[in-house]
């Protein structure tokens, strides 16, 4: 298992977060929150969890503000388009349109109680994996999820080992491990009602964030 300490989500927050210090409150006509005080929100969200989910307790940074915050922004939305060609990938923006999220349900991707991937599913992965590779000025963060059908002792390693598992086949597509962590969250993190069985499937899931790194953000601030 991979994953973001406690530290590296502080130094990561921070970094963005002084990074956006003198921009304008907003980028008109772009979508995009630029203020401070958003920034600082989103970059406490980031260190204490902030009740939105795995990755805002494992690293995603504050919003960069004004024409670079654009920049990040505009990146992120060609990705975007890109990845919502992808058959069975749920594509939307985060972050003030700064950041990626992929869900993958975990019954496209592995058969019951098992962390191998299907043949159907590396197609779709495949594609992925193109897509990251041609956006290279990116970290990737690789979340599994389970219901709470089963106990911990089942859920924990098994949603350790899907996101392991996803991680491991984007590598093999020349994705660099340098980019990716992975961590599992077991049935600590549910997006529906565990008491109703399409509740439960929607639990079942494999998140995978799309994040700027410290080149794009550099670049974004130099116009580029």
């Amino acid at each position: 298992m991979k994953h973001f300490s406690f530290l590296t989500a502080i130094v990561l927050s921070c970094t963005l977060l002084f990074s956006s210090c003198g921009a304008s409150d907003t980028v008109k006509g772009t979508g995009i929150g630029a203020g401070a005080g958003g920034a600082l929100g989103a970059g406490i969200g980031a260190i204490i969890g902030g009740g939105k989910g795995a990755a805002w307790g494992a690293g995603i940074g504050a919003v960069v503000g004004g024409s670079a915050g654009a920049v990040i922004g505009n990146k992120m939305d060609k990705q975007k388009k890109e990845l919502e060609q992808i058959n069975g990938a749920q594509v939307e923006t985060i972050n003030d349109g700064q950041a990626i999220k992929v869900t993958f349900e975990s019954g496209i991707l592995f058969a019951t109680n098992s962390s191998t991937l299907s043949t159907a599913s590396q197609s779709a992965l495949t594609n992925f994996a193109t897509s990251l590779n041609n956006n290279p000025d990116t970290d990737i963060q690789i979340y599994g999820h389970t219901d709470n059908t089963g106990s911990d002792a089942i859920n924990n390693p098994l949603s350790e080992k899907r996101a392991q598992s996803v991680y491991n086949f984007l590598q093999t597509k020349g994705v660099s491990g340098t980019r990716m962590v992975s961590q599992g969250f077991g049935s600590t993190q549910p997006v529906a009602d565990n008491s109703t069985t399409t509740g439960r499937s929607q639990n079942r899931r494999v998140e995978i964030y799309i994040l700027p790194n410290e080149k794009m953000i550099q670049d974004a601030h130099q116009g580029r």
